[in-house]
């Protein structure tokens, strides 16, 4: 039975007759001398897949990309091609992952269950015994799986991942090159962009160029027309890798591009779904690794033709780890009981009430943080005390952004907001109004006029870590003590030692600031 669903049906075709049937009424409904027979006969033209009208999926990934679209309203956004899918599809205002950084973020959305569950809630730790990815259940099911680039699965087997690993369109840094083949369907095809990562933002004028190669003069960026947060120096260099960060997104917008022109060349878009997102928040201090909007709100927007209306704006949840149960139930595919999501397309049939996020680890740098957000709150529990939001991330360290606010806290010039971001006393609650706060600046929850919004949130987050179970609450070196997770890498204990990242890990020391145009 597919979760969420009375019943799941099966096509086939037979000559030129067609028929959908409901196998709960097969084998329940019918006569007792008819259900041999008519089971037999729905069930055996399931692995012929004849006339095959399943759709395929697209999923196409910008790294480190929050919803800084034109669609999604942001004013320094260049980014013609999302905004026509969204035009043609449905833009959703509530789309959100599990975490704000790549790999727990990815293991969720490939597995269909948290994290927290099964023990890969710290960035970059290698899991003994992982769930499966969800594309195993397509494959068997008949679709033909491509999957080239980043996986990042926090242990989780790639070995039946896909049929084919190769880059079926080209990134937008590198040549268009030659068409290929069209691939059997129904497929699943998978695209990440890396150029918008954090690694990129940062990166020199000469890398930034060649990144950026596919824009015209017309999407640079005004480093001193970009609008920052309220959380960040106003400084040359925070303006220069803003900047550098909304080209980058420039740059993902023209692989989207080249993905709709295959989709197209090949005459493939009628029955192909399109989804567009991103593994979290934009790859700067204060976005990327925070449980918050800025980390965890991502951008959505899919097309489906003749089943998705052009314009649709969607204020339901749709989150990471809703992906894994839609594609097996857009497939057909019976759901497994233990995923954690739900099927959101083409339209949700019971839509949830929360979103989930937390933050554990990050990298070399302690955290625990769960969080819990309806329609409007967000409710924030730190279980780290004595540890700021900012943490001590020698990856992150090397950033421009994050030393002009070391610098600034050196210096006692940070503002009130920003200053929050080093806050090492934490309250143990935090309760944010994200319609009258939506930089989640402003913590509300001792107001005695919000006890029971933040009774409820409470609530929420306590019956959420309840049916991750026990591992969700473990240390990860309890993790690795009981046989869960394997010893973390050595360079955490190096870097939490010196607070440095590697060379290789670090910008260009020759990098020369952008000018202002």
């Amino acid at each position: 039975m597919i979760k969420g669903r009375p019943w799941a049906s099966f096509r086939f075709a037979m000559g030129t007759v067609k028929a959908t049937i409901s196998v709960q009424n097969c084998l329940t409904n019918m006569r007792p001398f008819f259900m041999l027979g008519l089971a037999t006969l729905c069930f055996a033209f399931l692995p012929v897949h004849a006339a095959d009208s399943r759709p395929n999926i697209v999923l196409v990934i910008g790294e480190d990309m929050g919803p800084d679209t034109g669609a999604y309203g942001c004013k320094d956004a260049i980014t013609p091609n999302m905004d026509r899918l969204a035009k043609e599809g449905a833009l959703f205002t509530r789309a959100f992952t599990h975490t704000g950084v790549c790999a727990p973020s990815r293991s969720g959305m490939v597995t269909g269950i948290y994290p927290l569950t099964w023990g890969a809630q710290n960035m970059r730790s290698k899991v003994i015994n992982p769930p499966h990815p969800f594309t195993e259940k397509l494959r068997e099911a008949g679709y033909f799986v491509m999957w080239p680039g980043k996986t990042d699965f926090q242990g989780v087997s790639e070995k039946n991942l896909a049929d084919e690993k190769k880059l079926w369109v080209n990134y937008s840094k590198q040549p268009l090159g030659k068409l290929t083949d069209k691939p059997k369907e129904p497929f699943f095809a998978y695209i990440n962009d890396t150029v918008s990562h954090e690694s990129q933002i940062r990166a020199s004028d000469k890398g930034h160029a060649e990144n950026t190669t596919a824009l015209k003069p017309t999407d640079r960026r005004d480093p001193a027309k970009i609008e920052l947060p309220p959380f960040y120096p106003d400084t040359p260099e925070v303006r220069r890798e803003v900047a550098h960060y909304h080209e980058l997104v420039t740059a993902v917008d023209y692989t989207l591009g080249r993905v709709l022109d295959w989709l197209k060349a090949h005459d493939i878009e009628k029955n192909t779904i399109v989804i567009l997102t991103g593994d979290h928040g934009r790859g700067m201090p204060r976005y990327k690794r925070s449980p918050k909007d800025t980390g965890t709100r991502v951008p959505l927007i899919v097309r489906w033709p003749a089943q998705i209306a052009p314009g649709t704006v969607r204020e339901d949840f749709a989150s990471w780890i809703d992906f894994a149960p839609t594609a097996l139930t857009l497939a057909g595919v019976p759901v497994p009981k233990e995923y954690d999501g739900h099927c959101f397309l083409p339209t949700a049939l019971n839509p949830p009430k929360y979103a989930y996020s937390f933050r554990d680890f990050m990298d070399e740098s302690f955290d625990k943080v769960r969080s819990v957000r309806d329609a409007r709150y967000r409710y924030v529990r730190n279980q780290a005390p004595g540890v700021d939001e900012a943490g001590k991330v020698a990856y992150q360290e090397v950033g421009q952004t994050m030393q002009a606010l070391r610098k600034a806290q050196a210096a006692g010039t940070l503002t009130p907001t920003q200053a929050l971001y080093f806050n090492p006393n934490r309250a143990a609650e935090e309760l944010y109004d994200t319609l009258t706060d939506p930089w989640e600046v402003k913590n509300i929850a001792a107001d005695p006029a919000n006890a029971d919004k933040l009774k409820e949130l409470r609530s929420a987050c306590d019956a959420w870590l309840t049916r991750c179970g026990p591992i969700a609450d473990m240390h990860a070196d309890e993790l690795v003590k009981k046989g869960i997770i394997q010893p973390r890498d050595p360079k955490y204990e190096e870097r939490a030692k010196s607070g440095q990242a590697n060379e290789a890990e670090a910008p260009k020391k020759n990098a020369k600031k952008k000018q202002t145009k």
